[in-house]
């Protein structure tokens, strides 16, 4: 699970001119954690250039084959605790970006400018080669003693979108501001760019125990909808709620960020074509209206599941194919066209000679 048994909070963001706050009071996890879970499905992103576009609309996502998980209850994953509904998961890259949409079934849940009353996302990818999906990266070091040394290896790359604050269809994520700042933050939506070792030991990207770097920046896009709205030539914040309280429809997230960044410091998963990578993906929820806390989310695992971006060869070939295949065409088109020149040449020289001798012929 993304975070610990006790965890009181995913995250406090404070912006205040340049103040920001961190990090979030710290746990301590009782009992042993055991995982049941036997999935041996997981997540494709294959080569499917310009079929996106992240505005949180699904259409353009109706042909890419995605992969339904459950939704297991993060606190225990073996109980009959889980959420009523699935998790559906679909990725694409276009050789430069990495798409990926979330889809959950759920009643409309809203309450503007609180994040804990509507349905939150996250997306989790393992960096460091010891990085373990439970505890978050799973370094033992705590908040006094945890750093990029003492936890070397152990660093995991989080995306987390609370809605409270964000419109519907509208973009969020990295923006002049906040990437001006050097860091992961996102003052608008909150849809935040972070980094971990463990639930003790996470920050937003370019900040951290060893003081910021102001070479940070939020690399992730994002945006979310609901099935039940209606009125699809874009919202302001004074259409808020945007739809009835407990309408049964499902919720979309969508998302993008580079295949590679230009990370320095360990704190973004560098994605490659072709190379299997490890992620997790969660989903908090206000059941009965109830507001959610950290630790009171969904996963869809408990343990990572693999990425695969391939390359797409045999998409490749087709538009190299369909190239050759015009240019065969245009050249043998050209020539059809000159030996129709040509014959329609002899015929007219043809003409002319006969028309000269009969001429001739008709002479005195």
């Amino acid at each position: 699970m993304f975070f610990s048994t006790m965890l009181r909070a995913f995250l406090v963001l404070l912006v205040t001119g340049s103040a920001l706050t961190t990090r979030v009071s710290s746990h301590q996890e009782s009992g042993q954690w055991s995982c049941g879970s036997d999935y041996d499905i997981g997540v494709v992103a294959a080569f499917n250039p310009g079929i996106v576009t992240v505005d949180g609309h699904a259409e353009d996502w109706k042909n890419i084959v995605g992969s339904q998980f459950s939704l297991l209850s993060a606190l225990d994953p073996d109980a009959d605790k889980n959420y009523g509904g699935k998790m559906t998961v679909k990725a694409l890259h276009d050789g430069h970006d990495i798409y990926f949409l979330l889809q959950v079934d759920g009643k409309y849940a809203y309450t503007a400018g609180n994040s804990n009353k509507c349905p939150s996302v996250a997306l989790m990818f393992q960096i460091g080669d010891n990085a373990t999906y439970h505890r978050m990266g799973g370094c033992k070091d705590g908040p006094d003693t945890c750093t990029d040394k003492t936890c070397k290896g152990y660093e995991v790359d989080i995306m987390h979108f609370s809605i409270g604050n964000a419109i519907p269809g509208r973009l969020y994520g990295g923006n002049p501001v906040d990437n001006g700042h050097g860091n992961g933050g996102d003052s608008f939506g909150h849809l935040i760019d972070l980094y971990a070792w463990n639930p003790h030991c996470r920050y937003l990207d370019g900040t951290g125990p060893s003081g910021n770097d102001s070479s940070a920046l939020n690399n992730w896009k994002g945006a979310w909808w609901h099935s039940s709205f209606t009125f699809h030539s874009g919202f302001v914040v004074e259409d808020s709620p945007y739809s009835s309280d407990g309408k049964q429809g499902t919720y979309y997230f969508e998302f993008s960020r580079p295949l590679r960044t230009m990370d320095r410091l360990q704190q973004d998963a560098q994605f490659t074509i072709g190379v299997r990578g490890k992620m997790a993906a969660a989903f908090w929820y206000p059941v009965d209206g109830i507001p959610w806390h950290g630790s009171g989310h969904y996963s869809i695992s408990c343990d990572w599941i693999p990425l695969d971006i391939h390359s797409g060869g045999s998409m490749l070939i087709k538009p190299a194919s369909s190239s050759a295949f015009s240019l065969l065409f245009s050249v043998g088109a050209l020539l059809l066209s000159a030996v129709a020149a040509y014959k329609a040449a002899s015929s007219r020289n043809a003409k002319d000679q006969f028309v000269q001798l009969a001429t001739m012929g008709a002479g005195p």
